[in-house]
């Protein structure tokens, strides 16, 4: 049996951290365990942001140990498992605020992986009870995993102390993408031409949820203000927007539309666009992994200021630009600025593929196993 036993608690199996878990059991001392407060399986639910259902195709409790916890057990089964340290990935739940207040450090110290960020600046009296409030919360922990330089910041500024924190970058699967690159590329030719778009088309891809957040009406409004030639933008997803997405894109030429997509499908996704957008509008999008993925497959992008990774991720005029978070306008003269020059989006392209391999697994790994030793260390 590996030494150093981890236990990880998070809400349930979740497409882009399975890959992660089986990269700590294979590659590290680590013995670790997953332990999910819910089984996606035994109820279907809906997922709001698509409006349906989602099953993904991708294996999610393959190569790793776990347990789904049953309610009101989870001190008493992570107990049973004697770990040195528990991982939280979250906190916002009933039940793991408990298992925070009364697990004790006594145990075994609790290291918390989030993404949150403050790039909204909210004030008055809501904002600082809620600061004293999260605050309160992080000081039951004694390390912290940030995923990146805003999330870095949203840390301090609830006085986390620096030495507590470790860099563990959000990270994708790469390996996956990097492999089915030349396979994905011909698959989406031959998407492309089911989907109706002109072959000599250059496109712009939106992929996620069709929901106010993420803002797809942005990118709709700017396409259209940027009237570029002899380019086509495609939304893929699903979700409450879609009508009315829709209704606006009527009547108009070089829009489409694709359904959702599940895991297997996104290389060829990513590989039939030539920009990849994410215009989102507040706090909740915390990072933005689909940057991770378009990046994967060597493609460009924009992204909105409120987007987690622009700080880490987005290299203004290396790899793709950064726009005010809803300002329709200034995004529209990023699309021009992207399509002005033929060579750009190519060169923008290779900059990303080579950036995006520091954003790996084992970069993510280094940063847990770090704060890992520094609690046997006696941080």
């Amino acid at each position: 049996m590996k030494p150093c036993r981890l236990a990880i608690i998070s809400s349930h199996p979740i497409q882009y951290y399975a890959p992660w878990f089986r990269y700590i059991q294979k590659e590290t001392d680590l013995d670790i365990k997953i332990f999910y407060l819910k089984d996606p399986q035994a109820k279907a639910d809906l997922d709001q942001g698509f409006k349906r259902v989602v099953q993904w195709d991708v294996p999610l409790l393959e190569g790793y140990a776990f347990e789904f916890v049953p309610k009101g057990k989870l001190n008493a089964v992570i107990e049973r498992f004697a770990p040195q340290a528990v991982l939280l990935i979250g906190y916002n739940d009933p039940v793991l605020y408990k298992f925070i207040f009364t697990w004790g450090r006594k145990r075994s110290p609790l290291i918390f992986k989030g993404d949150s960020h403050r790039l909204l600046v909210p004030k008055g009296l809501k904002e600082s009870l809620r600061r004293g409030f999260i605050s309160f919360v992080f000081k039951q922990f004694s390390a912290f995993l940030y995923v990146g330089k805003a999330n870095y910041e949203y840390f301090r500024y609830h006085h986390v102390p620096q030495e507590r924190l470790f860099s563990s970058h959000h990270a994708v699967d790469n390996q996956r993408f990097f492999a089915q690159g030349p396979k994905a590329s011909q698959e989406a030719r031959e998407w492309k031409m089911e989907l109706g778009i002109p072959a000599d088309h250059k496109v712009v891809l939106f992929a996620g949820k069709f929901e106010d957040k993420k803002r797809p009406l942005d990118l709709l409004a700017a396409f259209l203000k940027a009237d570029l030639s002899d380019v086509s933008l495609l939304f893929v997803g699903s979700g409450h927007l879609e009508g009315q997405m829709k209704q606006a894109a009527q009547g108009h030429k070089d829009i489409y539309f694709a359904s959702f997509q599940n895991q297997s499908f996104m290389p060829r996704t990513y590989a039939v666009c030539d920009l990849f957008v994410l215009p989102s509008f507040g706090r909740s999008e915390t990072w933005g992994l689909c940057i991770n993925e378009a990046m994967c497959m060597s493609k460009p992008v924009i992204v909105s200021s409120h987007v987690g990774c622009a700080q880490d991720l987005v290299h203004s005029a290396k790899n793709g630009l950064v726009f005010p978070a809803g300002d329709v306008s200034a995004l529209t003269a990023c699309l021009k600025e992207a399509f002005s020059d033929k060579l750009r989006l190519l060169e923008w392209g290779k900059e990303s593929r080579k950036m995006i391999e520091d954003y790996d697994y084992r970069q993510t790994t280094q940063g847990l196993v770090n704060a890992f030793k520094s609690l046997k260390s006696g941080l």
